[in-house]
């Protein structure tokens, strides 16, 4: 092999192992590139999570079992409605529905008759109060205090009191609608007092005078104690058959 040919076969040599580098060199380019993107896909385990993380079940549930009392709020007298509305309302915007139950003005059903027709209407039990179901916590607390017409919690020294089992039995089942087959408890309003005189006006006993010694609103019946032969007698009459003395 003369010198021309071999410087030559060495030229070629040096070609090959040059482009064989410069595409090794490309290929590790266009992989570090793709190892990259693989591990910046791969989201941090822990505390350093993204802030979008994915809301479990387990989360949910988690929320939902918010221990709540029922706590009675001073307001302002002919505006318990709307402030119940309003307070409603504000809760939704801060997003602490889930410290929240039911809002209510504490009334109680309770049946008139005028013009001989029965009407049933509201009648509030506790003028210039509501009862709140929530949980207490500085974020709730504020926001209670903040809404207009909301006076304070009652309680000793301002601090938040939750209502007793047989206080939430006796002014929240009533102002709650009945569930499916409870049946609702109304009451009559009856214009009676007990020690009043009134003279009865329909009945075996009509024109009979006594004192009014019961009264059941529930049934819209009252106990009047009358003199039959010389002896004070008990006799339970409906509300509408007497009138005043």
């Amino acid at each position: 092999m003369d010198e021309d040919t071999a410087e030559a076969v060495d030229d070629e040599s040096t070609g090959e192992a040059e482009a064989g580098d410069s595409e090794l060199a490309e290929e590790a380019a266009v992989e570090e590139p793709a190892v990259e993107s693989k591990v910046a896909a791969t989201p941090a385990k822990g505390k350093n999570r993204g802030p979008i993380e994915e809301i479990t079940e387990e989360d949910e549930a988690a929320e939902a079992a918010v221990d709540k009392e029922w706590y009675i709020l001073k307001v302002q007298s002919n505006r318990e409605k709307s402030i119940c509305s309003n307070l409603l309302r504000r809760v939704k915007m801060a997003g602490l529905e889930n410290y929240f139950g039911d809002i209510l003005v504490p009334t109680e059903d309770l049946v008139e008759y005028k013009n001989g027709k029965k009407k049933v209407t509201k009648q509030k039990l506790y003028p210039g109060y509501i009862v709140v179901h929530m949980a207490i916590n500085d974020e709730t607390w504020f926001l209670v205090r903040e809404t207009g017409g909301i006076g304070d919690f009652t309680g000793a020294g301002g601090k938040p009191v939750p209502m007793l089992p047989h206080e939430v039995d006796r002014i929240v089942k009533k102002s709650r609608k009945p569930e499916e087959g409870e049946q609702e408890e109304v009451k009559t309003n009856i214009r009676f007092k007990i020690g009043e005189h009134v003279r009865i006006t329909e009945g075996t006993f009509e024109n009979f005078e006594g004192d009014v010694e019961l009264i059941d609103e529930t049934n819209g019946r009252v106990t009047v104690m009358i003199n039959i032969f010389g002896r004070t007698t008990p006799v339970e009459m409906e509300h509408w058959q007497m009138e005043p003395v």
